[in-house]
């Protein structure tokens, strides 16, 4: 298979299929009270992956991999919430498969997606190791539905308060740096660890697999 037979995220992206699942997931998880997790965070995910493991020297077929890990990861949420990544991976195995890719890829890709949530997922492969960390690091305002939520529902809070959030990879420091910008009056730090405390020991133990030290740094202070 040529490099231009090979399926794409963009591929991916541009399928029918693929927009109404994540649209569904999307709405499902509106009617429950979560915060974005349509086309802008699948798009946040899906760059991110692919951009730690290419600073990091993988093969740009294998960060390709784990950006369509990215982009689809989410989108199991349209069966159910529970258990979502593992509806995830299997409707992905659908897509890939319809769309012609090769099922040595395929379940790498499926492994990634069902392997990123804390509750039950593990770094067990570069793609999943960068996907968890992409997912993970994806806090910002702009996955805020409403500002009328905030006083009530600290994700919202937390979400809404962080003006930046940015992955920096320093391959020959071999670190991996979760960069966040809080807006402290809007809510304390405090607040930040207390719903994201397990997915920083999950990003941590996703960049020891990848062979580097992870890092939280919140409003220019080195955290671990």
């Amino acid at each position: 298979m040529t490099e231009e037979q090979r399926v794409s995220l963009e591929a991916v992206r541009d399928d029918h299929e693929v927009e109404v699942y994540i649209r569904k997931a999307d709405d499902n998880l509106e009617r429950l009270g979560y915060t974005d997790h349509g086309t802008r965070h699948s798009g946040v995910a899906a760059a991110a992956a692919r951009d730690i493991l290419l600073k990091l020297g993988r093969p740009p077929r294998v960060a390709e991999l784990a950006a369509i890990a990215g982009y689809l990861h989410d989108f199991g949420n349209l069966i159910v919430r529970e258990e979502h990544g593992i509806a995830a991976a299997l409707l992905a195995r659908h897509v890939l498969m319809r769309l012609g890719m090769p099922v040595a890829e395929a379940v790498e890709v499926m492994c990634a997606i069902g392997n990123h949530e804390e509750a039950y997922g593990e770094p067990v492969s570069d793609i999943a190791a960068a996907l968890i960390l992409a997912d993970k690091s994806d806090v910002h305002e702009s996955r805020v539905r409403s500002a009328a939520t905030v006083d009530y529902d600290i994700h919202d809070r937390v979400n809404l308060a962080c003006r930046r959030s940015e992955v920096q990879v320093d391959a020959g420091a071999a670190t991996i740096s979760l960069l966040l910008e809080i807006d402290t009056g809007v809510a304390p730090v405090m607040e930040y660890f207390e719903i994201f405390l397990s997915r920083m020991i999950m990003c941590r133990k996703a960049a020891a697999f990848l062979g580097c030290r992870f890092n939280l740094v919140i409003n220019g202070v080195q955290l671990g």
